[in-house]
């Protein structure tokens, strides 16, 4: 087996990881960093793979939702009051993070992409899942993805700005951002999945655009093949993770990520 194949082997393992991981609250960056690093995948230093395959798995959720969302786009054409609505809190929710990605994300992945950095976060992120999860369901005011208010958009906005930290999880961020702003835990869910689509679609082309001068052949055709696994991984766990949460809390998230965050730190150590 030649080494170029041995790269683009790593890439579809890579990608399987990150369509699994990408909407589950446990960070999905962070396990391709630790991943990455168990199994010496380097992407080079601008770290375009990591970002650009998780539109992939993005892509996953327009299809599945791709009903929503072609009747949101034509209600907003028509001016229908949700559709504009809609529209609005997805703006509001996208904004804070784009302006902090442009201005910061250099800096971002030059320092924070490191297994202990990652480490860290999955705890603390595991905690806050812990934390928010203890408020009853049936004491949620906001039942319904049409009821979110701008201010609750906001909120979701600013905690998805954490997400940036490698191991936050952008999911994660935005779905227990939404749940502590008052949003029931299902309607928290799919408004993270739709904020996906702008979010990640922006960050894609930006660092692929801003980065496209260094990539080589080899690395548009890893590029290529993560992305293809990315997408078929995350079509599976979107569907599954929507009956999960319809009648189960994110708890079980909360410990997996402070468990493993703690194997990191043990492996650190040793």
């Amino acid at each position: 087996m030649t080494e170029n194949t041995l790269y683009l082997i790593k890439a579809f393992f890579l990608g399987i990881i990150e369509g699994l991981t990408e909407f589950l609250p446990v960070s999905s960056t962070g396990h391709l960093i630790l991943v990455g690093d168990w199994i010496h995948f380097f992407s080079g230093d601008a770290k375009v793979f990591e970002v650009v395959i998780q539109f992939g798995a993005i892509l996953a959720v327009i299809w599945i939702f791709r009903e929503k969302v072609a009747h949101i786009l034509a209600g907003i054409l028509t001016g229908d009051k949700f559709s504009l609505k809609f529209a609005r809190n997805i703006i509001i929710a996208f904004l804070p993070a784009a302006i902090i990605g442009v201005t910061f994300l250099k800096e971002i992945k030059t320092v924070l992409f490191t297994p202990g950095v990652v480490a860290t976060t999955l705890i603390i992120g595991g905690f806050i899942i812990l934390f928010v999860e203890r408020k009853p369901q049936g004491e949620v005011k906001t039942q319904n993805i049409s009821e979110i208010t701008g201010f609750q958009a906001l909120m979701v906005g600013l905690a998805q700005c954490l997400a940036m930290i490698p191991g936050t999880s952008r999911s994660g961020a935005t779905i227990i951002g939404g749940m502590a702003a008052g949003l029931k835990r299902t309607t928290a869910t799919e408004f993270s999945f739709f904020l996906a689509m702008p979010t990640m679609l922006a960050a894609s082309v930006y660092d692929a655009w801003k980065n496209h001068e260094s990539l080589s052949s080899n690395d548009v055709t890893a590029i290529g093949i993560g992305f293809l696994a990315a997408f078929v991984a995350a079509l599976v766990v979107v569907r599954a993770l929507m009956r999960f949460v319809a009648n189960h809390s994110y708890r079980v998230f909360g410990w997996y990520r402070i468990a493993l965050g703690a194997v990191i730190i043990v492996w650190m150590l040793a």
